[in-house]
């Protein structure tokens, strides 16, 4: 079954991300991959002090992902499945589009701020002619309804 993959994090615009992502996969009959990357820098600390914070970043993780996961089972009956990997969060999304083969489309929300699109998206779309599968940006202010007409 060919998937989509959207990245969970901390922004604002990957709520959009995920409703498209669980939209189209609806849609379409395909299925989701959520993707965490914990970055390494949260972890330079003593060796004890690290893998608590592994941990704690793993649970956090885990309780942000069953908020979307219950979504998209309840509105979408889409069960996504989760995938956390540490490192460079840019490095990890190429990783896992190599390491899954039924990755059809990476799917990015971007901001809408002042800063930019946000460093993903940034960064993916230098190395986009080069990925295995299509990138799609989502705006981060679509509204619920505009998402639903171009899902």
């Amino acid at each position: 079954m060919r998937k989509f993959l959207v990245v969970l994090d901390d922004s604002r615009e990957c709520l959009n991300a995920m409703r498209f992502a669980a939209m189209r996969a609806a849609h379409t009959g395909a299925g989701v991959a959520i993707l965490s990357v914990i970055p390494p820098e949260e972890f330079n600390h003593w060796i004890g002090v690290g893998e608590v914070m592994r941990e704690e970043a793993r649970e956090r993780i885990h309780a942000h992902f069953e908020v979307f996961a219950k979504w998209m089972r309840d509105k979408q009956n889409v069960d996504p499945e989760l995938v956390i990997r540490e490192g460079q969060p840019v490095d990890e999304i190429i990783a896992q589009v190599q390491d899954d083969p039924s990755i059809g489309v990476l799917v990015l929300g971007a901001g809408t701020g002042r800063k930019g699109p946000g460093p993903l998206v940034t960064q993916l779309t230098k190395t986009a002619g080069s990925l295995p599968i299509p990138i799609t940006i989502v705006p981060g202010d679509l509204s619920k309804e505009k998402l639903e007409a171009i899902t």
